[in-house]
């Protein structure tokens, strides 16, 4: 920058700050994101694999979690059928028993329906321990299958987490140098203009928010620029957008200045 240096580390009077100063600082803040930009680009979409993988493994484990206790549920109904069922041969032994020694046909009868009564229980109890035994034989080869999904799954997210550290490790200096030079040079952009400068850059594609014209177009949409316009661009005496795309535009001089 010709008149203040974006990266010195020093309070800033934007009040002191001229347009032309304001739009070196731009276009160098452009230059900057737009190398961290880059550096991120390297990345590609690893970052999105890697939380994809760690939402599909968080899903997979709840899965796995939930049929193992359905499971136990299971086996805690089976134990009590069982349990039921003991009970019930219990009470059939001690109803024959009692049944040997009845005084009269009434007692014979109702000790008969209570031990029919009985069986049928143990019966019913019994078909209820095999349908619970077959649930748990589909829900185990769920779990099989669950379980193999997740196994495969950590494998894939090792992989890509150790590919995604090998890039950061390699680029992690250089990004946070270039952060760093980026937060100093927003110091000579007053908090509007930054905004702005932030808001173009996100809805556009490239990330560019400043674009120099060439052969009398906008560098960003390629839209002519008006004589007049380009004149007042190359004053440097305001803030000039594109009415086209909202690009912030600036000259050739700009940008030399901006990238010594």
């Amino acid at each position: 920058m010709s008149k203040t240096k974006a990266g010195a580390k020093k309070e800033v009077n934007l009040a002191e700050v001229s347009t032309e100063e304001r739009l070196i600082a731009l276009a160098k803040l452009q230059m900057i994101d737009s190398k961290i930009d880059e550096i991120r680009n390297v990345r590609g979409e690893l970052p999105l694999e890697v939380q994809d993988l760690e939402d599909e493994i968080h899903g997979l484990q709840t899965r796995t979690d939930n049929l193992l206790a359905e499971v136990d549920e299971i086996n805690a109904r089976i134990s009590e059928k069982k349990i039921a069922i003991e009970d019930g041969l219990a009470l059939i032994k001690k109803y024959e028993d009692q049944r040997m020694n009845v005084r009269n046909n009434r007692e014979y009868d109702s000790l008969t329906k209570e031990i029919e009564y009985q069986g049928l229980e143990i019966q019913l109890a019994e078909k209820r321990v095999k349908e619970e035994k077959y649930s748990i034989e589909v829900k185990q080869e769920a779990i099989t299958q669950a379980q193999a999904n997740l196994d495969d799954r950590k494998i894939d997210l090792e992989a890509k987490k150790k590919e995604l550290e090998e890039i950061v490790s390699e680029t992690e200096r250089d990004e946070q140098a270039l952060i760093e030079q980026s937060n100093d040079n927003e110091k000579y952009i007053e908090p509007r203009l930054l905004s702005a400068y932030k808001r173009i850059r996100s809805n556009a594609r490239n990330g560019l928010a400043v674009v120099v014209v060439e052969r009398d177009a906008c560098g960003g949409c390629f839209n002519k620029i008006p004589p007049q316009r380009q004149l007042d661009i190359r004053m440097h005496k305001k803030i000039i957008v594109c009415e086209y795309c909202g690009r912030i535009l600036v000259d050739e001089t700009i940008l030399e200045e901006a990238a010594k």
